[in-house]
């Protein structure tokens, strides 16, 4: 169980959905290369957050494992091979993050996603993930409506097909109002010192429920 007194406390928060995927349904082949292009940026802003101490949530499905934990999941796709182990490679976990397992295509529903950000103190709610035009939108939806400020960095997403990606991100932006351009313009997240910021340039290297992560530093 998290302890109250274990929580940052922070105004910001960094949300990525769905990153930690197994790749495996029909139209999987569309996304991969997209999805791992989205992972390297997302990475990079990963990286700053926490230099900044800006607290770092996963919200990921549950893939129907009803009797599944995040960390195994991670740990699986890992030891694999091909965009999902690569990805999962990429966005491996560290301690201090959080992770929620979600049910459906929001990060919200059916999840302790709100009384997590009412917990740690969280008005701005930076999201990236997959897919853009799903579950990234379903979740900035919800989150508007609870009047959250939303950033939903283009670099950070990734869809099926690039028309996909560009409406969903137009409906986002114009309807939802989320702030959709790259991540290096959320002049609050310095970068770490020495961090190139090129694009691609990273190195690889029971229901519903809250978790710290169980992972170490990255490696």
């Amino acid at each position: 169980m998290v302890r109250k007194n274990e929580l940052p406390q922070s105004r910001r928060a960094i949300l990525l959905i769905d990153f930690i995927n197994p790749l495996d349904f029909p139209e999987a082949g569309k996304l991969a290369a997209p999805a791992v292009e989205a992972a390297r940026c997302t990475r990079q802003m990963v990286r700053a957050a926490r230099s900044n101490g800006i607290p770092v949530i996963y919200a990921n499905d549950n893939f129907d494992c009803w009797r599944s934990d995040f960390t195994t999941l991670v740990t699986g796709l890992r030891q694999g091979s091909g965009p999902s182990a690569l990805i999962a490679r990429l966005l491996r976990p560290q301690r201090q993050d959080l992770t929620v397992l979600k049910p459906m295509h929001s990060a919200f529903y059916g999840t302790p996603l709100d009384i997590l950000l009412d917990k740690i103190g969280v008005r701005t709610l930076v999201m990236a993930g997959l897919a853009a035009d799903i579950c990234v939108q379903m979740s900035a939806a919800d989150a508007f409506l609870r009047g959250l400020k939303v950033h939903v960095p283009e670099d950070c997403t990734a869809a099926e097909t690039t028309q996909k990606k560009t409406i969903a991100l137009a409906y986002m932006r114009d309807i939802l109002e989320c702030d959709t351009r790259h991540w290096r313009s959320l002049r609050w997240l310095e970068p770490p010192s020495g961090t190139p910021f090129a694009p691609g340039s990273a190195h690889i290297p029971g229901g519903p429920g809250l978790h710290h992560s169980s992972s170490g530093e990255l490696q």
